[in-house]
């Protein structure tokens, strides 16, 4: 009698111990489907444009884009590695042109941006009296977090290049892809 009775309550405590640890799991399972949900990856365009300006006119525009997934990051690079001699000999290259990296987060419907741009060219010649030897390369680099409205140009920086009255933009606009 007592070993029947000894069965039955261990049989009781596993089917109740079973219960819970069925309960907890369906618990988790919630949880994690919740997060997932939170965690939807979605699909965006970056439409970079730099805009050149002299006296407050544009005068040139580049247009780059790149597409890239929430909460990830992307580089688009355009332009020439130029080999350097800094010993007789031996050459280092470096990379003149365009370069843009950029990183999206979604947060509830907000986008969250990062970009760092660096455009470096070589200087017109009349800009380098003297300089008969090596080139001589004008570089522009901004880097910057911005809250991105979707459709809608937004500014990521500006900068003034001291050697003349030109003016270059960085500007993006952010599509979300179905």
């Amino acid at each position: 009698m007592f070993k029947k009775t000894l069965v039955t309550a261990a049989l009781v405590l596993a089917l109740m111990i079973a219960g819970g640890v069925c309960k907890a799991t369906a618990q988790q399972n919630e949880t994690e489907n919740a997060r997932k949900a939170e965690k939807q990856v979605n699909a965006y365009r970056l439409d970079f444009s730099v805009n050149e300006l002299e006296d407050g006119k544009k005068i040139n525009t580049r247009q780059y884009s790149m597409n890239l997934n929430s909460d990830s990051s992307n580089e688009l690079k355009i332009g020439t590695r130029v080999p350097v001699e800094f010993k007789q000999g031996e050459f280092q290259y470096i990379d003149v042109g365009t370069s843009i990296w950029s990183r999206i987060e979604d947060r509830n419907g907000i986008v969250d941006l990062s970009i760092r741009a660096e455009i470096s060219n070589f200087a017109n010649p009349e800009q380098t009296p003297g300089r008969d030897m090596l080139p001589l390369l004008r570089q522009l680099k901004i880097s910057a977090g911005t809250l991105a409205l979707l459709g809608k140009p937004t500014p990521v920086g500006s900068v003034d290049d001291p050697n003349s009255k030109r003016q270059f933009q960085l500007e993006v606009t952010v599509t979300k892809l179905k």
